[in-house]
């Protein structure tokens, strides 16, 4: 955005003029804009949306051992949370146990520590898991968090056809953003379908896939980006799964996002409405689904990380809840908001709950929830929605003619254009262009006198012995003959969940589990690709 020359732009690029006229959404017609619950589903995809039920306030929770991270969903449930969103720590993510090397130092720090079914069934104790959803930010080792899950909801009684939640299992976003791979692209792709195939026939409520445009945006690139390259990653992972042999009305119904929620408002509202309705066309065109729910893009979101500060953190407060009630006026199905002082660390459990607090404020005194797609037929919103639209159709025709998603991936494209737009978007930061407060504009030189949220230095030792204590009383036989038939499931292209599953109830653990699949599939490094 340009002060001085007084033109301004959305992120992605897209001119804004001072006035939108009806001309300006020449291009809409009655089925782009059809009545809520019905095809493209720009409107939002039930008739009566939070009116028959409000969006899941999930919040986003997770650090040091299992034991304090169940204290603290305890307490969000206790204060109104109605789903659970489980933050895993570096080594949980990247497939080592908390006594590797890998692991010195980063054990319970960005999220909690779970090494066995053991933490598992710690981290949900006292915790009815056909009573809660759980969402799993987790992605090379998706399968076996989702295998320790299920172990644990048997422990507890409860049948997999009764568990509700997602594990977000979106590998193509950590080559393009994030970077939290085990595996080369191939074996990884192979795993994602195994677990979407798994959960169609046994666990059927569950969400077997997040596809994830959040990290991407958090990385840098735009809205349009966002839309363009999470469509593109799902579309893969649709055709991946059909070639396996699913029909897509058997697996598709599950297939869910998570987006995030930016500044700029009227660019987000219509983001999300552009997604939905781009979605049910590609899928439509593309598969030809017989069932509807197919063609739907349900969404989780959370609000942006990269736009906290930790300059003036009560700041952020503000910036959460306008980017929330973006995703809410966008139709969102579930929404974290994130803590005034995530800037500075983890959230402490006075900013968690009014960032909680936040979001009941918005669902229970704005009234904004009793309308369905409240700002649908603004001129700004429906000319907005439609160049989301056909900006993102020509990245994803781009992305086809190079292949598809993992193509493009593996030539760079995507991460690519997100470095060149997080470059745009820092240049105009650092030129005064863009406006942040507290960082450009309205500065304050007194310190801000803010705490973050203490790890106890003592968490990777106890957990490390813990480990130790589970390797000496399991049943060491049992663990090899598991590891054993796992390797022998990777190595013939079976689904891999069964082997998983046995070697979680024997008490294999995680690291245990990534290395025997490292054995067949080999370590993927960033060099690797291109």
């Amino acid at each position: 955005m340009s002060k001085n020359g007084r033109v301004r732009t959305t992120s992605s690029g897209i001119t804004l003029d001072t006035v939108y006229e009806a001309s300006d959404t020449s291009r809409a017609s009655s089925s782009v804009v059809a009545p809520p619950g019905t095809y493209p589903y720009t409107r939002g995809l039930y008739a009566d949306m939070y009116r028959r039920r409000l969006w899941t306030m999930r919040q986003y929770a997770g650090f040091a051992s299992a034991a304090e991270t169940n204290r603290r969903y305890r307490y969000l449930l206790d204060q109104g949370t109605s789903g659970l969103s489980v933050a895993f720590d570096l080594p949980t993510q990247i497939g080592f146990d908390s006594d590797h090397r890998m692991a010195l130092g980063e054990v319970g720090r960005v999220g909690v520590a779970i090494d066995s079914v053991e933490d598992m069934r710690r981290l949900f104790d006292g915790i009815p898991l056909d009573r809660v959803t759980t969402s799993m930010t987790i992605n090379s080792t998706a399968a076996i968090l989702l295998a320790l899950y299920l172990v644990t909801a048997e422990n507890q009684g409860v049948e997999w056809e009764r568990l509700g939640g997602t594990v977000q299992n979106d590998i193509l976003k950590e080559y393009a953003a994030r970077g939290t791979y085990i595996f080369p692209p191939e074996p990884s792709l192979r795993v994602v379908t195994d677990i979407i195939e798994f959960c169609a026939e046994r666990v059927p409520r569950w969400n077997p896939i997040s596809v994830s445009g959040y990290h991407m945006r958090e990385a840098g690139c735009t809205a349009v980006q966002e839309v363009a390259f999470t469509l593109a990653n799902g579309l893969c992972y649709l055709s991946a799964v059909v070639a396996r042999g699913l029909d897509i009305d058997t697996f598709a119904p599950r297939v869910s996002f998570f987006f995030n929620a930016h500044n700029n408002f009227l660019e987000e509202v219509a983001k999300f409405r552009a997604a939905r309705r781009l979605w049910a066309e590609l899928v439509k065109e593309r598969f030809s689904p017989n069932n509807s729910r197919s063609m739907w893009l349900r969404f989780h979101t959370q609000t942006a990380g990269s736009t906290l500060t930790a300059q003036q953190p009560d700041n952020n407060v503000v910036r959460v809840a306008i980017q929330a009630l973006a995703a809410i006026c966008g139709g969102t199905q579930s929404l974290h908001t994130n803590a005034r002082d995530e800037a500075l660390g983890l959230p402490t459990e006075d900013s968690a709950r009014l960032a909680l607090r936040t979001q009941q404020v918005l669902a229970s005194e704005t009234g904004i929830a009793d309308v369905v797609d409240p700002l649908g037929g603004s001129h700004a919103i429906e000319a907005l929605t439609e160049q989301i639209v056909a900006r993102a159709r020509e990245y994803i025709q781009k992305i086809d003619e190079m292949g598809g998603a993992m193509t493009a991936i593996g030539e760079g494209f995507q991460q690519d254009e997100i470095s060149e737009a997080a470059y745009r978007t820092q240049q105009a930061v650092e030129q005064g262009d863009e406006e942040v407060v507290g960082i450009n504009v309205h500065r304050e030189e007194m310190a801000d006198s803010n705490e973050a949220f203490p790890i106890d230095p003592g968490v990777e030792k106890r957990q490390v012995e813990r480990l130790a204590a589970l390797r000496l009383r399991r049943d060491a036989e049992r663990v090899s003959t598991t590891r054993r038939l796992l390797h022998g499931s990777a190595s013939e292209g079976r689904n891999l969940m069964p082997a998983i599953l046995d070697c979680v109830r024997a008490e294999v653990t995680l690291g245990e589990v990534s290395d025997t699949l490292r054995e067949v599939f080999g370590e993927h490094s960033e060099g690797d690709l291109g």
